[in-house]
């Protein structure tokens, strides 16, 4: 498996994080991992997920079959966790601000032959895929990478604030696929209107499932 990370990343320390995301939450929820044979194991692989929480990333790290840079929001890289972040190879993002540096890192991890993660949405929110960001699309367009949906579900904290004890959570790997992003301002709206079809439609199947079988969609 490719193990391409930013540079200065310290992969030893990223695998120990990877189990440490793959095991510390299980006292908190009941985490169940379906279709993780579908990854790649190698190859530019760009990992899309839908964002309603902040334990999302961890999940998706750890749960992740091969190591990962994760896009995240510059806030988190401070004082001795920021510095743990950087050390994982992990990628801060400035929202609202115009700067390529964290896209140029991650299309070099990509080139590598690396896995890189981003949520799409931007932020945290219902999960739903609603709207997306355009940094996945751009991200293909530069790299040619491969996508690789993921929804979670479970996650995210009833409208009354009120954690339940022990919640369900489903993390549903998808199908890979190539995606042809266009060039312009056009061809990169398109490619994030396909990422976000495809992504949202995971979530719904698996909000669907989920329904099926009496566990809550947050």
């Amino acid at each position: 498996m490719s193990g391409a990370l930013p540079e200065g990343a310290n992969g030893l320390l990223l695998d120990i994080g990877r189990i440490s995301g793959r095991y510390y939450l299980r006292p908190a929820f009941r985490i169940r991992v379906h279709g993780r044979e579908r990854v790649p194991a190698d190859g530019p692989l760009l990992v899309i997920s839908n964002h309603s929480s902040n334990v999302d990333p961890q999940l998706v790290i750890g749960m992740l079959p091969r190591r990962s840079a994760f896009l995240a929001k510059a806030e988190l890289f401070t004082g001795i966790g920021g510095r743990f972040l950087r050390a994982i190879g992990q990628i801060p993002v400035r929202r609202g601000e115009i700067d390529r540096t964290p896209l140029t890192t991650a299309v070099g991890v990509l080139k590598a032959g690396g896995a890189v993660g981003i949520f799409p949405e931007g932020t945290r929110g219902e999960g739903d895929v609603g709207a997306a960001e355009r940094g996945a699309a751009w991200l293909v367009r530069a790299s040619g990478a491969t996508v690789l949906p993921i929804a979670i579900r479970g996650t995210r904290k009833p409208a009354d604030g009120k954690r339940r004890w022990r919640p369900r959570v489903d993390l549903l790997f998808g199908e890979p696929f190539a995606l042809k992003v266009g060039p312009g301002r056009k061809g990169l709206d398109q490619g994030t209107e396909e990422l976000r079809t495809q992504l949202a439609a995971l979530v719904q199947s698996l909000d669907d499932w989920r329904g099926e079988h009496g566990f809550a969609t947050p």
